[in-house]
């Protein structure tokens, strides 16, 4: 069924444009141009984010910040094996991704710690990303609570997560 809603839903927008007499390929191409000027602007933001993660992954910095949270995390219940999966969703999706392997890897993908790291990468987002792109378009210039609240979130999702798998 899957393979069939991308293609439905693109013909009943053809279908529905049509109804409302739009020049469906115009709107298409404007939408098109439009989305250049996005990625121009974006683009310095997300080669910045970029190379900072790469930095502090390829560094060490990021086990050695992991390692000196762990007793911090550990009190909120997440175990130390998943604090730099917690401080690394933060920077990036992807980097969090592999590490998951990882986890997977080690410790078995029906492991609770393999759980609550799946939960823990599904209900956070990678701030300092959507930050780069969303804050470079809408050019807000300050966004000074914007970071803070979002690892906030991202941290209270990984303490709950690590709680709803422990219990269940």
């Amino acid at each position: 069924m899957s393979n069939y809603i991308i293609p439905s839903l693109i013909m009943l927008l053809i279908f529905y444009s049509l109804i409302k007499k739009n020049n469906t390929y115009n709107s298409f191409v404007v939408g098109a141009k439009s989305s250049f000027d996005i990625v121009l602007t974006s683009f310095p933001y997300i080669v910045a984010i970029f190379i900072a993660v790469e930095v502090f992954n390829v560094s060490g910095l990021a086990v050695l910040f992991s390692d000196f949270v762990a007793p911090f995390f550990e009190f909120f219940g997440i175990p130390k094996e998943l604090s730099q999966l917690v401080i690394l969703k933060n920077f990036t999706g992807c980097g969090s991704l592999a590490l998951l392997e990882d986890i997977f890897a080690t410790y078995g993908v029906d492991s609770y710690l393999a759980r609550a790291g799946c939960c823990i990468a599904g209900c956070s987002e990678a701030i300092f990303y959507i930050t780069a792109v969303y804050f470079s378009k809408t050019k807000v210039d300050k966004f000074r609570y914007a970071i803070p609240v979002g690892i906030l979130a991202n941290f209270i999702g990984a303490i709950f997560s690590c709680f709803i798998c422990r219990i269940v």
